[in-house]
């Protein structure tokens, strides 16, 4: 029995050694041999050529035109005068070209809240001269108020309001 083990642990042997020669043997035959590669000079970054420091100046005027965008210059003249209610009227508002965002004016009654007047988009550079009520009010004088609304022209998102109060004449 011995010499039975002893043949079993020479064949375990030669198996393993042929096991380590085979995977040798595929590792050198079948890897690539490592090529040089060439650097390509946009494969580094270039030094500048076109590219300018941003001005003091430059800066300020961007955060400048930011500001701008901000601001809302309204403009509505105090009083709106109609021969009758149901007759188109005086009423003055303005967008003026500066202001960034087109705007809603909603005229509502101070005393009852009642929805009169809406202007629909005015856009900057637009103005409203003459108007017609969306109620029917009797002769006299309503004081009321004028809610601007503004909006992004792209994105339809309101962006604030601002409200004044005006002076509704009715004469007849």
């Amino acid at each position: 029995m011995d010499e039975t083990k002893k043949k079993k642990k020479r064949a375990l042997l030669l198996l393993l050694l042929l096991l380590a020669f085979g995977g040798i043997g595929t590792f050198f035959f079948t890897r690539e041999e490592a090529k040089p590669v060439s650097m390509i000079s946009g494969d580094i970054l270039p030094e500048g050529k076109d590219a300018n420091k941003i001005s003091d100046a430059e800066i300020k005027n961007l955060a400048q035109e930011k500001v701008d965008r901000s601001k809302f210059n309204m403009i509505i003249a105090p009083e709106a005068t109609f021969d009758s209610a149901d007759k188109p009227g005086e009423l003055m508002i303005q967008n003026p070209n500066q202001n960034a965002y087109p705007v809603n004016v909603e005229i509502t009654r101070n005393d009852t809240g009642e929805l009169i007047y809406t202007s629909g988009a005015i856009k900057p550079g637009f103005e409203v001269k003459e108007a017609k009520l969306e109620k029917q009010l009797s002769k006299g004088d309503y004081p009321a108020t004028a809610k601007f609304s503004l909006y992004d022209d792209k994105t339809k998102e309101k962006k604030g309001e601002v409200a004044v109060k005006i002076m509704i004449h009715i004469k007849r």
